[in-house]
């Protein structure tokens, strides 16, 4: 098989590619790298099987020839993390939809099967958790850009399965919720990195707000495995999915828990994200999926524990640390 993956620089999308390659398929990866890196494919760059286009997906002519080459689509390029959304406010509209509305409409054109990665922020203001696909989307005003990524990932999902209707297109949407694992930067206010290299330096650990949020955090690992099975099932396409863990707890204990297994002597503070972010930032009291649908296709159960999560984190950050130096 050939596969293309969008974003395949990124953090998901370098582990995914890496999967598939050590399963003898050939993958080509289109990234322009404004939040991948090429460290994160250092692995599998040399793989003979493994293509590499530093472009962008608003590129529609490489875009199109990418995609009539390949036999299936991972969609997962789009502008990622809190952070970079309130800092990039046009690029998250412009890449998630026209990006995403390039790559379905040549998948379209060709008839590909793909896998879109949407978002547990879909979810937005939702109160009714655990989450189900069904569940309604409630997005705050449109003057907080904290909800535009939301919006547009929101759009993607209502773009992927009019083409599915109208076009016929084989698309699977899956919501992704809190993945991480190695690799996973913390540039963007990604947590856990964020506090696992703030703990081993001993350097206070910020949690933006009280602590009392909560988050069920799955290992990237787990996502890639039920990537790769769901897309084998025929009776997936054409629907959307949950996919994370079921484990919750709050980021106060998740602060203790990492402080914990650094041996760290940081201090846990606390910030107003409003300071951090900007005025009238809005952030999700609790994020927890109902995953019994995948459950129910594909055996879906994540195998890895939160501590299982951050002893990799801690291990990886520690490995970059002594790279950098």
């Amino acid at each position: 098989m050939k596969y293309l993956i969008t974003g395949g620089c990124g953090f998901i999308g370098s582990h995914l590619a890496e999967k598939l390659l050590y399963s003898g398929e050939e993958v080509s990866v289109i990234d322009d790298l404004s939040t991948g890196s090429l460290d994160n494919i250092g692995n599998i760059i040399s793989n003979k099987k493994f293509h590499l286009f530093i472009e962008t997906i608003l590129n529609s002519a490489i875009l199109e020839e990418l995609i009539k080459n390949s036999d299936f689509v991972f969609h997962l390029a789009a502008v990622v993390g809190v952070k970079r959304v309130m800092e990039n406010p046009v690029d998250s509209v412009i890449i998630n939809v026209e990006g995403t509305y390039n790559v379905l409409r040549y998948c379209a054109k060709y008839n590909k099967r793909i896998f879109l990665a949407s978002t547990s922020e879909i979810y937005g203001k939702n109160e009714n958790v655990p989450f189900r696909e069904d569940a309604d989307i409630v997005i705050g005003t449109t003057k907080k850009k904290r909800w535009s990524y939301a919006c547009t990932k929101a759009i993607d999902e209502f773009l992927a399965f009019a083409f599915y209707e109208e076009k016929n297109l084989p698309v699977i949407v899956a919501r992704l919720f809190n993945t991480v694992g190695p690799r996973q930067s913390d540039r963007y206010g990604m947590v856990i990195p964020r506090f696992v290299k703030q703990a081993l330096n001993n350097l206070p650990i910020t949690i933006f707000g009280d602590g009392t949020q909560t988050r069920c955090f799955i290992h990237v690992k787990d996502i890639v495995d039920g990537m790769i099975n769901l897309i084998q099932k025929d009776e997936a396409y054409g629907y959307v999915f949950n996919m994370g863990s079921e484990e919750e707890i709050t980021i106060k204990d998740l602060a203790l828990i990492i402080k914990e297994m650094t041996g760290s002597s940081s201090d846990i503070i606390f910030l107003d994200p409003q300071n951090i972010y900007s005025k009238g930032f809005e952030d999700m009291a609790r994020r927890v999926p109902d995953i019994s649908k995948v459950r129910n296709l594909i055996g879906f159960s994540p195998k890895f524990t939160i501590k299982d999560i951050i002893k990799d984190c801690i291990e990886d950050v520690k490995k970059t640390s002594k790279k950098a130096t």
